[in-house]
């Protein structure tokens, strides 16, 4: 007979896994109809609790989790995280929560099913209920690129984004190009705007009419360069904050009959291996997305272990790698 699942009895009495959860750990906050309930059904299935599947101080589980899985830079830091744990002998969950809160509670739930032993996030925000659950449940976090201010006592790992940002916009300077378009990530996020940031403080001044948002993805890069090629006075250079906007920057170009770079000079940043396919090679700025990944398993595994970490907040450093698509810009 299979064995009865913690989700199983919360499904047959019609209450969430937590509530099953605080039932078998002898929680106060139950009503009593539904902790009767709970435990008649325990009894009735035989349950009996789940042996350590571990040694004491030894992780086996770990989630990851994306608010999407779409972008080619999550399977980057996919990799940097699963060859730690993979050496580890850890097993890693990769999740997309969607940025829905019915999607977060059905994730929740399944974490308490598995017994996750760390959670690393991906460019989330992490809200106060989740986070006030995961203290409860006494698993450690660990976020990359945090959409916000992360709580003091919850490691982060970054880039040096506004270095980068800085860095892209004065190799465009120093070629002599001095209309320089930028295209944003989602505001939201911090990486997004110390990109932004950076751009500002590489000009003698910057105008606002030349940045336009995007999301990261290929189609917003399309679209803001669009929009920035067809101004009365457009740019001789494009700085766009993610690799894929850059290449739906080519594309823009493209379709008004201009050639990259000898018409437009266009830089990128995150350094996927799509930049180096791409025709002309892309200029960007390398964020180093698998050892990020790298670092923030081998901090949540610490974590799980008990032991302290360093340094609650690390930002690796980015680097501007030069290729063929940018030049002086045409006299």
């Amino acid at each position: 007979m299979a064995r009865v699942t913690i989700a199983a009895i919360a499904s047959e009495a019609g209450v969430s896994v937590p509530t099953v959860s605080r039932v078998l750990n002898g929680r106060a906050d139950v009503a009593p109809q539904t902790r009767e309930l709970v435990e008649k059904l325990l009894k009735q299935h035989g349950y009996r609790r789940r042996a350590s599947r571990q040694r004491p101080g030894r992780a086996a589980l770990v989630d990851l989790v994306f608010n999407d899985l779409d972008s080619p830079w999550a399977v980057e830091l996919i990799r940097g995280v699963e060859d730690v744990m993979h050496a580890a002998g850890v097993g890693t969950v990769v999740s997309a929560v969607h940025r829905r809160s019915a999607a977060t509670r059905q994730w929740l739930q399944n974490l308490y099913a598995r017994q996750s032993d760390g959670v690393i996030f991906v460019t989330s925000d992490l809200t106060t209920p989740v986070y006030a659950e995961l203290q409860r449940l006494n698993i450690p976090v660990v976020v990359v690129d945090p959409a916000g201010g992360a709580p003091l006592d919850i490691p982060t790992i970054g880039a040096t984004n506004w270095a980068g940002g800085l860095s892209a916009t004065q190799h465009l300077t120093s070629l002599g190009h001095r209309r320089i378009g930028f295209i944003a990530g989602p505001k939201q996020l911090l990486c997004s705007r110390a990109r932004l940031d950076g751009y500002r403080a590489g000009l003698e001044s910057s105008d606002p009419a030349l940045i336009r948002e995007g999301d990261f993805m290929y189609e917003s890069g399309y679209t803001g360069g669009m929009s920035l090629l067809e101004l009365e006075t457009p740019p001789t250079a494009v700085f766009a904050s993610s690799d894929t906007m850059a290449l739906g920057v080519y594309e823009a170009a493209r379709h008004k009959g201009l050639r990259v770079p000898d018409d437009l000079s266009v830089v990128g940043f995150d350094d996927l291996p799509e930049a180096r396919w791409a025709s002309p090679p892309l200029t960007t700025v390398r964020q180093p997305l698998a050892e990020m990944g790298g670092l923030a398993a081998r901090t949540a595994l610490r974590l799980a272990q008990g032991a302290e970490i360093e340094a609650p907040r690390v930002e690796l450093s980015t680097e501007l790698v030069v290729r063929d698509s940018t030049a002086p810009p045409r006299t």
